[in-house]
């Protein structure tokens, strides 16, 4: 597809798309209020939470629990929240928009094909459609090309402009790029142990006292997302739909540590053909996709970064390289029983939530899905 993102950067900065946030008082839904201020493409004409926020503007129902570093925007602050059933009335405010909301998969699974029905275009931080064949799971530099299923899922939905997009889990992140930059090395046998900040959970220290200090072993439903996901990011389009790859096979465990924001990876991968630390650093300076092709605006400059000293990456110094929109990798080094293992880490919700869905807006967006 041949893109003048010049044209289109001059078009709608004139005239800016208007987007929803679908469960806006939310961590995540917070998140992406505070990236969409000033967006240059978009500008949020719509807040919808439950309804014990309807009526009341944005300010009042966020109330103490704002938990992003800057202020409440100011241009969404006396916004009234809608009542994110009332479908019809909060879709026809907005071109499209992103989901956030905090409901049980089968809720989730209806409300954004819903949205997708009145001709909304649903971008979602959500977990429940990753697995509807027809529903694209991106990260715009991995696997792009997955966005061609959206007209198998606009048939399926009987529907000319709607459909749902995925961002995959935000544990995915830190690791996953890495295998996509030394995919010509074939990795096919991978374990991972992921360490995850407490934000993932939606929370802070204040709201959870217990994480300070502590370690828990177990995140409910994050090891089996972690192994299957990137099978899925890694599958090809067919006649049906994605069809994941086989190969890596992944083992992980995840584990969350008394971190705010940024997911840390301990990875040991397994290659079939050969390649020294030099070439496979090169290959990671060197990764880049559509979104730096294309200069989306939330995208990364560098999209991943080696760094050379033994006690790099670290969460406090590193997880906000590239605005928490790039991913740093360190302690590449040969391994005894596998080939190689590393260290990976990400923003889990920057990266690996709003940040993300959004640089898979501006991509479809940018690619005339989005208009």
């Amino acid at each position: 597809m041949n893109i003048n993102i010049s044209e289109l950067d001059a078009k709608l900065k004139s005239n800016k798309l208007k987007v929803g946030v679908l469960g806006a008082t939310g961590m995540v839904g917070q998140r992406f209020l505070s990236l969409l201020a000033g967006h240059p493409w978009y500008e949020v004409s719509v807040v919808a939470a439950s309804s014990r926020s309807e009526g009341k503007t944005y300010e009042e129902a966020v109330g103490n629990r704002w938990k992003m570093p800057v202020p409440v925007p100011h241009s969404i602050k006396n916004l009234k929240v809608m009542n994110v059933n009332k479908i019809e009335e909060v879709a026809g405010m907005a071109d499209f928009v992103f989901s956030a909301v905090d409901m049980t998969k089968d809720e989730i699974r209806d409300i954004e094909e819903a949205y997708a029905r009145t001709e909304t275009p649903v971008v979602s931080n959500n977990s429940a459609h990753r697995w509807t064949k027809d529903v694209p799971m991106v990260i715009p530099e991995v696997n792009p090309e997955h966005f061609e299923v959206i007209k198998l899922q606009k048939k399926r939905l009987g529907t000319n402009k709607g459909f749902i997009a995925v961002k995959p889990n935000c544990s995915v992140q830190s690791y996953v790029p890495v295998l996509a930059a030394w995919k010509e090395f074939e990795p096919y046998e991978v374990v991972v142990t992921t360490y995850q900040a407490i934000s993932g959970a939606g929370k802070t220290f204040e709201e959870w006292p217990e994480m300070i200090e502590n370690i828990i072993p177990y995140i409910g439903g994050e090891e089996e997302k972690s192994e299957k996901e990137p099978l899925r990011i890694f599958g090809k389009v067919e006649k049906e739909g994605i069809v994941p790859a086989k190969l890596p096979v992944i083992s992980c465990q995840c584990v969350r540590v008394p971190v705010l924001n940024g997911h840390t990876a301990a990875v040991f991968v397994k290659l079939r053909k050969k390649a020294d630390k030099k070439l496979l650093i090169k290959k990671l300076a060197e990764y880049k996709g559509a979104a730096q092709e294309l200069k989306l605006p939330s995208a990364p400059n560098e999209f991943i970064k080696y760094m050379e000293d033994n006690d790099r990456p670290q969460v406090k110094l590193d997880v906000d390289f590239e605005k928490g929109m790039g991913v740093t990798v360190g302690r590449l080094r040969e391994d005894a029983v596998y080939d190689w293992k590393f260290i990976g880490l990400s923003h889990n919700t920057l990266r690996g939530a709003a940040g993300g869905a959004l640089l898979c807006a501006e991509l479809l967006t940018a690619q005339g899905y989005i208009y």
